[in-house]
C-alpha cells in the first residue's frame, strides 16, 4: 500500500510541475497582458459609444508613449535606459494595433470619423519620424521594425478609412433633424 501511494505522490507531482506554467498562465489578470494601464483602458471603456472619443484617446495615448521614450533621450543616460526603450516601444506597438483593429470594426459600421482621421494621420507622421529619430540600439531594434510596421498598417487603413468615409457620407448624406432628434450616449451612473 504505501508504494501506490508513493506513486500516485510522484504522479501528481509531476503533473503539478508539468502544468504549473499553464495554470499560472490562464490566472493571469488582464493587466499583466495590457499595454495599457488600468486607468486607460477605464477611459476607452467609458468612450467605447462613441467611437470618434475612442480614437482621440487611442491618439492620446500613443503620444505618451512616444512622450516618454523622448523624455528618455532628452535626459543624460542612465542605467536601464535601453530596456525602458524597449518596453515603451513594445506597449505603443500593442496600443497602435488595438487602434487599428478598432478602426477595422468601426468601419463597416461607418461610424462618422470625418473629423478625427486627419488627426490620426498627422499622429502617424509623427509617430514615425519620433521613433526613426532615436539612436540604434540591438536591445529594441526590432521591436522598433515592428513599431513602425504597424505605424504604416496604421497609416494605410487610415488613408483608405478617410476615402471610404468621404464616398460613404457623399453618397449617404447624414439627415441633420434626425441627429438632432437622437439622444447622445447615455450616462450610467455607478
Amino acid at each position: 500500500m504505501p508504494l501506490v501511494w508513493i506513486r500516485r505522490l510522484a504522479a501528481v507531482s509531476l503533473a503539478l510541475v508539468l502544468f504549473a506554467p499553464a495554470l499560472k498562465a490562464m490566472g493571469r489578470d488582464q493587466s499583466d497582458e495590457s499595454a495599457l494601464s488600468n486607468a486607460e483602458v477605464e477611459k476607452i471603456r467609458e468612450a467605447r459609444l462613441v467611437p470618434a472619443d475612442c480614437i482621440e484617446l487611442f491618439v492620446k495615448f500613443l503620444d505618451l508613449r512616444i512622450e516618454e521614450v523622448n523624455n528618455l533621450y532628452a535626459k543624460p543616460r542612465r542605467p536601464g535606459r535601453e530596456e525602458d526603450t524597449r518596453d515603451l516601444i513594445q506597449q505603443f506597438t500593442s496600443i497602435a494595433d488595438e487602434l487599428g483593429d478598432n478602426l477595422d470594426d468601426y468601419g463597416p459600421r461607418h461610424a462618422d470619423l470625418r473629423k478625427i482621421l486627419p488627426k490620426l494621420l498627422e499622429g502617424t507622421e509623427r509617430w514615425s519620424s519620433a521613433l526613426k529619430s532615436v539612436p540604434e540600439n540591438s536591445v529594441y531594434s526590432v521591436d522598433r521594425k515592428l513599431a513602425l510596421e504597424s505605424i504604416r498598417d496604421l497609416r494605410e487603413s487610415t488613408a483608405q478609412m478617410v476615402t471610404d468615409q468621404d464616398a460613404w457620407f457623399k453618397a449617404h448624406p447624414p439627415d441633420k433633424k434626425k441627429r438632432q432628434q437622437e439622444p447622445g450616449p447615455v450616462d450610467i451612473l455607478r
